[in-house]
């Protein structure tokens, strides 16, 4: 491949300038960036590259924060669990916190804006059977009742910014001052943001690109009283609360929110509770106070002639990117952390910015370069489950993060990202402006619906829970398939019905989850669009529990259209006799074996209408059921691997009734995929393996040809 230039951005670090001027070179960087703890200094500026300087708008001026303390970021937070055994109870409700992050509010009366619950009943206490003992941070409760749990919700400040606190300790850098997250909606914050913004924007004058590391209010990160990660929310929205917030609010809103509204019984409105109004009607309140401020804060940038970029992370709450605000902001491009292929999807298609970035991995922090171990095998891995995605829809540019004396280190690595950034340039050269052939398009229905595009069953830059795995790889093998995807929520079924566009709805999730939807379910509306749009020729394909709530004697709310149902316990007497499998079905003809994951159990057939796939363990895990003119699919569950992206797009062609239509563009081996761009008369076969390849490759017209792929490699060819 011909070496070529530019579309990479490189991390500086202090006293490696010649170094730095070398994987430049090699790695075609045309862009230098400075991190967390790092500093740029004058002779890197002088390299012929666009500068990014990383700037954090609310954290980062202790100067400032200490003259204001009480303008110091708030948040809800709950106690422990505590039983009480008498009629007197008294609860340590900083226990298990750490105290070098958190301290409780006393600058605003506990009674009115705290709350204290007897968890046995769900009842909240008055306030005048409780009081705070301050100078040991306990409440009393009077007039408890024996055996009942209590806790205690409560305002805090947060006197260390989560992510400065993590690399912090990360890091081990000692006595450097703890940053304090101060708050844009307090006066003098706000007015502090504006001026220095100014200030620095003239003291900078060879920045290019203002790299703002977010913006006011940081994901949820609350750490333990070990200093370890306590709770992570990469959507938690509770770091945003305010008294001011609170009040204003309610002086826009008509109501007033509860502290319970926030905490949530300790789940803190974490992305896998279905969302209540008021919490859905907080996230609307803050997305329209961010994205003002802003607003205001590009603005400012734009008049020094520099661009404004926004990292995906971090303070990011408020500026969701597929929000309804976020267009509003002026943002010129986001950068964000890719960790596999829905990552950068998720960076990838964010509308109305100039240029999108992703930031690969791994990080050149010492957690993964160190003496005996090989940072090439999880480079290799990211770039592989990233470049399939890149190749439906890349982002313009790719970059990495950390202190790059690390990496020098490892020649192996710096020789791979040489290869890495050649290979990602030559991509975008052919297909920037051309859209992909998509065979089908595919709706993910959720809860979240547009707002959290390619974000379902997420955790942070790409990692996801044991208990999710299932369900994410769902979006993961979609995120480089040859189908069009769309996120809608519950909400906007109920409200719109189903787009006509669509060919087939995915519903994957636990039970009970914003992702299944719980008691959404419960709704007429929701359930009977659904049946009559399947019924007319719609595909449905369920996942784990889909439409799961127990409901006049259904588990299943759309078990008519599955075939298939779950057994609770409740129906035992009852016999299951469907569970002879299908001699043949178009799903599994590339599939010698299946891997559900954690997949549900449990599952019967309801006649013996429903095609049985696979049955093990007394429980389908895969099955076809026809309804009307259209067909219900059921999966236990869905991890991400080449085999189950095979099965998920069977699925959906079968689901759809276009079988006709799957083998264009199309190969015959699993782990190989054929991308095709129509506007421009080329297309892509690609090996998404570390290994040699064969296959067969199905044109649009159906011609047949062979191919044999070296590992990881790319072929391209004329329409």
């Amino acid at each position: 491949m011909n070496k070529s230039k530019g579309r990479v951005t490189l991390p500086i670090e202090e006293n490696f300038l010649e170094e730095t001027k070398e994987l430049m070179d090699r790695w075609g960087a045309d862009a230098l960036r400075d991190s967390d703890g790092t500093k740029m200094d004058e002779e890197m500026k002088k390299l012929h590259s666009k500068i990014y300087t990383t700037y954090f708008v609310a954290r980062g001026h202790n100067e400032f924060a200490e003259q204001h303390p009480e303008e110091m970021q708030q948040l809800y937070l709950m106690s422990l669990y505590n039983t009480a055994t008498e009629s007197s109870l008294k609860i340590n409700f900083l226990q298990g916190y750490f105290k070098e992050q958190i301290d409780a509010d006393y600058v605003h009366d506990p009674k009115k804006w705290w709350e204290v619950i007897d968890r046995t009943t769900g009842n909240v206490i008055d306030p005048a059977s409780w009081e705070v003992i301050q100078q040991d941070n306990q409440l009393l409760i009077r007039d408890a009742e024996p055996w009942h749990e209590y806790t205690v919700s409560f305002l805090a400040y947060m006197k260390w910014d989560p992510t400065q606190m993590y690399n912090h300790i990360t890091n081990n850098w000692g006595d450097k001052p703890h940053e304090i997250p101060f708050d844009a909606r307090q006066p003098y914050s706000q007015q502090f943001i504006r001026d220095y913004l100014q200030k620095w924007l003239k003291e900078n004058p060879d920045t290019d690109v203002v790299r703002f590391t977010t913006f006011f209010y940081h994901f949820t990160l609350i750490f333990n009283h070990l200093g370890k990660e306590k709770f992570v929310d990469w959507f938690g929205y509770g770091a945003s609360v305010s008294v001011a917030a609170l009040e204003a609010f309610e002086k826009e809103r008509g109501y007033r929110l509860r502290p319970e509204h926030i905490v949530d019984q300790g789940y803190y409105n974490t992305s896998f509770r279905v969302p209540s109004k008021p919490y859905l009607d907080y996230i609307d309140f803050i997305q329209q106070f961010v994205a003002r401020q802003v607003k205001e804060l590009v603005d400012i940038v734009h008049q020094s002639d520099k661009e404004a970029m926004m990292f995906l992370g971090d303070n990011w709450i408020g500026t969701e990117p597929y929000g309804k605000y976020f267009r509003e902001t002026g943002i010129d491009a986001v950068v964000g952390s890719v960790g596999d292929g829905t990552t950068l999807r998720l960076i990838s298609d964010i509308p109305h910015v100039d240029y999108t970035e992703g930031r690969f991995l791994p990080y050149f922090f010492p957690d993964t370069f160190y003496e005996g171990n090989n940072p090439v095998i999880e480079a290799n891995e990211n770039w592989l489950t990233a470049r399939r995605a890149l190749m439906r829809k890349p982002v313009d540019r790719i970059g990495y993060g950390g202190y790059p004396s690390l990496p020098y280190r490892f020649p192996d690595f710096i020789d791979y990202v040489e290869k890495v950034t050649n290979e990602f340039r030559d991509i975008y050269s052919k297909i920037k402006d051309a859209k992909p052939y998509t065979g089908i398009k595919v709706a993910i229905l959720n809860a979240w619906g547009k707002l959290r595009t390619w974000q379902t069953h997420i955790v942070a830059h790409g990692k996801f829970y044991k208990q999710t795995y299932s369900y994410y790889g769902v979006v993961e093998a979609l995120s480089g398939g040859a189908a069009e995807v769309s996120f809608i929520s519950f909400d906007d079924v109920i409200e719109n019905g189903i787009p006509n566009d669509v060919d087939v709805i995915i519903n994957a999730g636990d039970a009970g989850t914003a992702f299944s939807g719980g008691e959404k379910w419960k709704d007429v509306r929701l359930v009977t669009a659904i049946r009559e749009w399947v019924y007319n020729g719609g595909g449905f394909i369920g996942i784990g529990e889909p439409s799961a709530v127990h409901h006049e004697g259904r588990y299943f709310q759309l078990a008519n259209i599955l075939g298939v149902d779950k057994e609770l316990g409740f129906g035992l007497s009852t016999n299951k006799y469907f569970t002879e499998k299908t001699d043949s079905h178009f799903m599994a003809e590339d599939l010698d074996v299946y891997y559900f994951g954690e997949g549900s159990g449990n599952i019967y057939a309801l006649s013996e209408d429903t095609d049985i796939i696979e049955y093990s363990d007394g429980s389908v895990r895969l099955s076809s059921t026809p309804f009307g003119k259209g067909r219900g699919v059921y999966m236990a569950g869905l991890p991400y691997n080449h085999e189950n992206t095979r099965l998920l797009m069977r699925a959906m062609f079968h689901a759809a009734s276009r079988e006709h239509d799957f083998k264009k563009w199309h190969a015959s081996n699993m782990h190989c995929e054929v991308h095709a761009y129509p506007s421009i008369g080329k297309y892509a076969v690609v090996n998404n393996s570390s290994s040699q390849q064969q296959t067969d490759v199905y044109d649009g017209n159906g011609s047949i040809h062979n191919l044999t792929l070296e590992p990881s490699n790319i072929i391209w060819g004329e329409m």
